[in-house]
């Protein structure tokens, strides 16, 4: 390992703010979902008026952006800390800190809101639906923030680079420049959406909305959001797994241009999650699905590097045969076992994608249960069982502690669970969105129409899935407790060397300014046309409306 040495204090406070507040919303939203899904099962009435819908928003919001969110700032933050000086500039640890004093105040305004039920409109939150003004005003501080947080990461990077001339720039922290300014490029749409739209509109300043273009600038950063939860996911897979191991990084040109690739083509594509909608012309849905499946190579040539890593672990270790690597892999320490469960799971979670992307078979799965399905297959198991494998060793780094085999042991067992709660649930959501049944709603048997009764059984497996993943997840606060009891000790910052000798990594895959400038010519093009027809005189603006 790269040393022995743990993060400064100081970096490690602030690494460790972001990891337990994101810990908190993971609580928090975990009792959301695990109470819609036995509600939606048929098994449970809410109690004291609480809405379905406010539930759904919570969870939502809780798991998909602020504990997804938190937990990356913060392991980004430890990464640059440890692989760019040793310890974060003052500067930059002072940016961080006001940027998760920002998040967390815009955080807490959505919250109340949500709990006052005066923005049940689900994570989403596009309109016609309309919250309360200060839900927005809670939204827009909660991007502030992180962009604050991000303009961190960039000065730690450039200068580093500034004083370090002529080399090449540490892997973990070119990857982490990559995550947060496809963060900061994808956010972009949802600040306008939410500064020029839905504020003055919520404060009736404005009568009416353009409900087509809302929706637009909240899937230009909707689908990116899904790749700023896989990016740090992947620098865990590419940087960290190796060194778990005792193995090396495949290729750190492959792992760089990767990412450039993900930052190029995961941004001007969302107009796949709106191939139903009308008032998108067919070129243009066209042209962005193009775009979707361009994120296919950069995944591939993730996959294609990881397992080159396990194969040549398990050479060098004298292993043979196809899958004799397998046998060397450390399956029974919980700092892989998770992540590479994880992986696992991204198979047929990246499959689904395929089938979400492509607009005859979406035309069958639209706005079906089997959407959640897959999202919870990547969200809810690839990104947040490789976060729980990182935490297992990112806390005892920070406090100065070792892993201890119970805790380990207790780790795999919360891993396994996970698995097979989601293999309930998720399983469940994709077989009876092919039956039909809508997500997005609360329990009913439609008047016991003969169709919704046969999704019954379905909904009563994702209610079992429900509770499992429930009991997971409370071992995995129970983990993190036992973590900061555990004995003192010294835990390495696992950062993984590439493969000797190598290819000298190209230059070029670090001049931002050119991939920058095309990635604003990609988004230019799959965006300016369908929105200039949708700010033309035949659009028509839409009232808000409250469903709940």
């Amino acid at each position: 390992m790269e040393s022995t040495k743990g993060l400064d204090p100081r970096d490690g406070a602030l690494v460790l703010a972001h990891v337990l507040f994101a810990f908190a919303a993971l609580l928090l939203g975990g009792i959301a979902g695990m109470l819609q899904s036995v509600v939606r099962g048929g098994a449970y009435t809410l109690p004291g008026g609480i809405g379905y819908y406010q539930l759904l928003t919570a969870h939502g919001i809780l798991m998909a952006i602020v504990f997804t969110t938190y937990f990356i700032i913060g392991f980004l933050y430890s990464g640059i800390a440890r692989t760019m000086g040793g310890t974060l500039l003052p500067r930059v640890r002072r940016l961080g800190w006001t940027g998760y004093a920002l998040m967390t105040l815009g955080g807490l305004f959505v919250l109340i809101m949500i709990l006052l039920d005066k923005a049940s409109v689900l994570y989403t939150f596009y309109a016609p639906m309309k919250a309360a003004p200060q839900f927005y005003f809670g939204l827009a501080l909660v991007v502030i923030g992180s962009w604050l947080s991000g303009a961190g990461i960039f000065y730690q990077y450039i200068y580093w680079r500034r004083t370090h001339r002529g080399k090449l720039s540490p892997l973990f922290g070119f990857m982490a420049v990559v995550t947060m300014l496809l963060w900061q490029i994808a956010t972009i749409g949802v600040a306008i959406e939410v500064v020029v739209q839905l504020i003055p509109w919520s404060l009736g300043w404005t009568e009416t909305v353009n409900v087509m273009l809302s929706r637009t600038l909240f899937w230009y950063f909707g689908h990116p959001l899904v790749y700023f939860w896989l990016l740090p996911t992947y620098i865990c897979w590419y940087v960290i797994i190796p060194e778990l191991i005792g193995g090396k990084i495949y290729s750190d040109a492959l792992a760089r241009l990767s990412f450039i690739l993900l930052l190029l083509f995961s941004i001007p594509v969302g107009f796949h999650h709106q191939l139903m909608e009308p008032g998108i012309s067919p070129l243009w849905k066209y042209i962005q699905v193009v775009l979707t499946f361009m994120v296919v190579v950069p995944s591939l040539m993730t996959a294609f590097s990881l397992f080159a890593s396990f194969e040549l672990n398990g050479r060098a270790k004298g292993t043979s045969g196809l899958f004799g690597w397998v046998k060397v892999l450390p399956w029974k320490d919980v700092r892989f076992f998770a992540p590479f469960m994880g992986m696992l799971a991204f198979i047929p979670a990246g499959a689904g994608g395929i089938v979400n992307a492509s607009d005859q078979m979406n035309a069958v799965v639209h706005n079906t249960l089997w959407v959640t399905g897959h999202f919870h297959l990547t969200v809810a198991t690839s990104v947040a069982l490789t976060f729980f494998g990182i935490t297992y060793w990112l806390v005892p780094v920070i406090t100065g502690r070792v892993l201890t085999s119970k805790v380990n042991k207790l780790g795999i067992v919360q891993t396994v669970l996970w698995l097979v709660g989601m293999l309930f649930m998720s399983g469940a959501m994709h077989a009876v969105g092919l039956l039909g049944s809508p997500r997005r709603t609360a329990y009913t048997t439609y008047q016991n129409h003969p169709d919704a009764v046969l999704w019954m059984p379905y909904h009563v497996a994702m209610a079992i899935g429900g509770v499992i993943l429930f009991a997971a997840l409370i071992l995995m606060i129970v983990n993190v407790a036992l973590l900061f009891r555990a004995p003192k000790g010294t835990t390495a910052y696992p950062i993984g060397q590439s493969e000797a000798p190598e290819e000298a990594t190209p230059r070029f895959l670090e001049r931002w300014g050119v991939w920058i400038a095309i990635t604003a010519v990609l988004i230019l093009f799959a965006y300016t046309i369908p929105v200039m027809d949708m700010l033309g005189p035949d659009t028509y603006g839409a009232p808000g409306y409250q469903t709940w």
